[in-house]
C-alpha cells in the first residue's frame, strides 16, 4: 500500500473525530433572544404621514449564532439588562418606545449553556441604545462594526464604545468566519454605518437579519423611510440591496422590531439549524 494512502487510513483509525471535524463547517445553530419589549406612543415616528398618534407594540431581538469550528457570534445586544427589574420600564424619551425586559440577556445565554466569555465576535447593526445596551457584558469579544458607525459623533460628545474594547472597524461587507456562512452587509441610511447580517443555515436556509434597515413589514412593503434616519436615499438603496441579496440567496427577511413576525418565530431555548 502506498505510504500516502497508508497514512490516510491510519489517520481515520487513530482520530476519526478530528477527521469529521475537519470535514464539517458552517453554522449549526441560531438562537433568537428576547432583548426587549416595548410600546411606542406614536407609530408615525417610523411611518411618516401615516398612523399619527397610533400606539404600537414592538420587540427587540438579539441573535446568537454558533459556528461549528470557530465558536459564537452575537448579533446585537438589545436594551440594557439594567431595566429587567423594572416591569414598567424607564420613561421613554424623544418618542422612543417604552422598553421593558422580562428576562435578561445574561439569563438567556446561561439557559443555553453559554457564558459571556464564550462569545468570540460581537457584531452590532448600529449604535442606537436598544442595540448596544449590553456591549460591555462582553469586554473580550471582538466588536465588528462599520468604521462610519464607530467614528460617528455621539450627541453626548463621547465615544459610543469603550476605547479599550477590541474592535475591527469594517469598510463594507465582511465574511465573519471566512467560509461564506455569515456575512455582514453594509446597509447605511438608518445610521451612517448601519449593517445587516446574512446567515446561511444547512437546514433552514438563508436568513437576512435586518437590523433597523427596515423596522416593520409594512415599511418594507411600502419602502417607507423613518423621519429620523440619517440618509433617506441611502436607506432606500440599502432596502433595494437587501431585496437583491434575498433574491440571489433565496433568503428570508427577519425584521428586528416587527412583533407580528417575531411571534411566528422559534425563540430560545429553541433554535434554527
Amino acid at each position: 500500500m502506498p505510504f500516502a494512502r497508508l497514512f490516510a487510513v491510519a489517520a481515520l483509525v487513530l482520530s476519526p473525530s478530528l477527521v469529521f471535524a475537519q470535514g464539517k463547517s458552517g453554522i449549526d445553530r441560531l438562537y433568537i433572544f428576547d432583548c426587549g419589549q416595548g410600546t411606542a406612543a406614536d407609530m408615525s415616528r417610523w411611518t411618516p404621514g401615516e398612523n399619527v398618534g397610533k400606539p404600537m407594540d414592538v420587540v427587540d431581538n438579539c441573535y446568537l449564532i454558533h459556528h461549528v469550528n470557530q465558536g459564537y457570534l452575537l448579533w446585537d445586544t438589545g436594551v440594557t439588562d439594567a431595566i429587567a427589574g423594572r416591569p414598567e420600564g424607564p420613561p421613554p424619551s424623544n418618542g422612543a418606545p417604552n422598553w421593558r425586559k422580562p428576562s435578561t440577556l445574561a439569563a438567556q445565554l446561561e439557559q443555553v449553556g453559554v457564558k459571556p466569555t464564550d462569545i468570540k465576535y460581537l457584531a452590532i447593526s448600529h449604535t442606537h441604545p436598544d442595540h448596544i445596551g449590553n456591549v460591555e457584558m462582553f469586554p473580550q469579544s471582538m466588536l465588528l462594526v462599520q468604521k462610519a458607525e464607530y467614528t460617528w459623533p455621539s450627541p453626548l460628545g463621547v465615544g459610543r464604545f469603550k476605547a479599550e474594547h477590541p474592535v475591527k472597524q469594517l469598510e463594507g461587507d465582511y465574511d465573519v468566519f471566512g467560509d461564506g456562512s455569515v456575512t455582514i452587509l453594509s446597509t447605511p441610511g438608518h445610521t451612517p454605518g448601519h449593517q445587516s447580517l446574512l446567515v446561511k443555515l444547512p437546514k433552514t436556509g438563508a436568513i437576512l437579519l435586518s437590523g433597523d434597515a427596515v423596522h416593520f413589514k409594512d415599511n418594507w412593503d411600502k419602502r417607507r423611510v423613518p423621519a429620523g434616519n440619517t440618509d433617506k436615499d441611502k436607506t432606500l438603496a440599502s432596502m433595494d440591496r437587501i431585496a437583491a441579496v434575498m433574491a440571489k440567496e433565496n433568503a428570508q427577511l427577519w425584521i428586528n422590531h416587527d412583533k407580528a413576525q417575531s411571534e411566528t418565530l422559534k425563540h430560545s431555548p429553541g433554535f434554527y439549524e
